[in-house]
């Protein structure tokens, strides 16, 4: 078992290289960040764990671990690691660490998700994303390659089952307004009108094929951080500052799976089955199994969404309706504050914003507040298990935890 002590979020909003920043200045505010919302200090981190994609790409930095010294010299020697598996990259590092713990190897971890994705223009950006992608197979026609990727599966869905593009549009908007209540969105400042969720071409113009602007999510620079502990490390940590150790979250389930990089042979491999990404369904599943609860032990979600159309699978994925009817649960309002089952809070990626290797950090530190009651604004009542999903390209990678109390 692993809890989790707490954790930092940088402003979604901000851009590193205008503020003369470089990616290794985000990495250590996120450090001293976590430090100081937990009241720890570096010698009580035995381990550390990076998610960040595309730091070689962008910013030309690889060796992220060796950043955790470089915030504070009290670090040199502890062992560090980096992972990668695109958008899931934040996701493995926090399981990678929940692994450490749970060996008995360390006690704790410091788990810190990254990424600096500001500094080019959107094309560039786009080049470098494509990466997560099979190079030289895929979507060598697109200008950008995720959203053709999401425009090809509501091209899917469509076949199997039909969509109406408002129910994309919907939940691009509630994910918005969901990010006006939370002050480290990207987006929370944003405006916009009606149009905004049309398929007006001026007002919400086309990227590719089917995806339009606001179902997209974020380019974003940020990160996230954790800390993670065994029940002994916990324990201690609760008595020191006289809480109940069963206030602290705790990850109860996890879900992690994996399919071949080729989107096509996903879709292919999947003719016929009930869910388009049967592994996508296999994660949460599995998550919730370890954590010995069902759909309705689930009190919010913090999910996957690159882009609307993620989201859409994401809520049949998740049970909340049979395969291909998402669209019922976003016309009863059941995915809104206040409705059957919450998700995205925060604003997702679309609202909160997507640096992409610190996403599923952010989710992790999100469940902890939602099941803390410490949310803000962004507080659904009596939280005690959230589940995140978070995907790693076309759903080559998929993690999902059950955090709660």
């Amino acid at each position: 078992m692993t809890y989790i002590l707490g954790g930092w979020q940088s402003d979604f909003a901000r851009n590193y290289a205008r503020e003369g920043l470089e990616i290794g200045d985000g990495f250590a505010e996120a450090v001293h960040g976590a430090l100081d919302q937990t009241g720890l200090e570096p010698d009580d981190i035995d381990v550390g764990h990076v998610g960040n994609f595309v730091g070689d790409l962008f910013t030309g930095q690889g060796m992220l671990g060796g950043f955790f010294a470089m915030a504070d010299d009290r670090f040199t020697g502890m062992p560090a690691s980096r992972h990668e598996a695109a958008c899931a990259s934040g996701s493995l590092a926090v399981l990678a660490a929940a692994a450490d713990i749970e060996s008995g190897r360390y006690g704790t971890s410091m788990v810190l998700g990254l990424e600096m994705m500001r500094n080019v223009p959107g094309v560039t950006a786009a080049e470098h994303l494509g990466a997560a992608a099979w190079a030289g197979h895929e979507y060598l026609d697109a200008t950008y390659p995720w959203p053709r990727a999401f425009s090809d599966l509501t091209e899917e869905y469509d076949r199997r089952y039909g969509i109406d593009e408002q129910h994309l549009r919907r939940i691009a908007q509630i994910n918005f307004a969901n990010a006006k209540r939370n002050p480290n969105a990207q987006t929370r400042n944003y405006q916009f009108t009606d149009a905004s969720f049309s398929n007006d071409d001026e007002a919400n113009p086309v990227i590719e094929g089917r995806v339009r602007k606001t179902d997209c999510g974020q380019v974003t620079d940020g990160a996230s951080a954790i800390v993670l502990a065994s029940p002994e490390r916990a324990a201690e940590y609760a008595k020191k500052r006289g809480i109940p150790l069963d206030s602290l979250p705790r990850i109860k389930g996890w879900g992690h799976r994996c399919a071949p990089i080729d989107y096509g042979r996903k879709i292919r491999a999947s003719e016929g089955q009930p869910y388009v990404f049967p592994q996508v369904k296999r994660a949460i599943d599995d998550a919730r199994a370890r954590a010995g609860i069902d759909l309705s032990g689930v009190d919010a979600v913090e999910t996957h969404d690159c882009f609307s159309m993620t989201e859409y699978m994401a809520i049949d994925h998740l049970g909340l309706t049979a395969p291909g009817e998402s669209w019922k649960a976003i016309e009863a309002g059941d995915i809104e504050m206040g409705g059957k089952l919450p998700i995205n809070p925060s604003g997702g990626l679309i609202g909160c914003g997507h640096p992409v290797g610190a996403t599923g950090v952010r989710m992790a530190l999100d469940a902890f507040k939602q099941t803390t009651g410490t949310a803000g604004e962004m507080q659904v009542e009596g939280a005690r298990n959230v589940q995140t999903l978070n995907i790693g390209g076309s759903t080559t990678t998929t993690v999902s935890f059950v955090i709660g109390v």
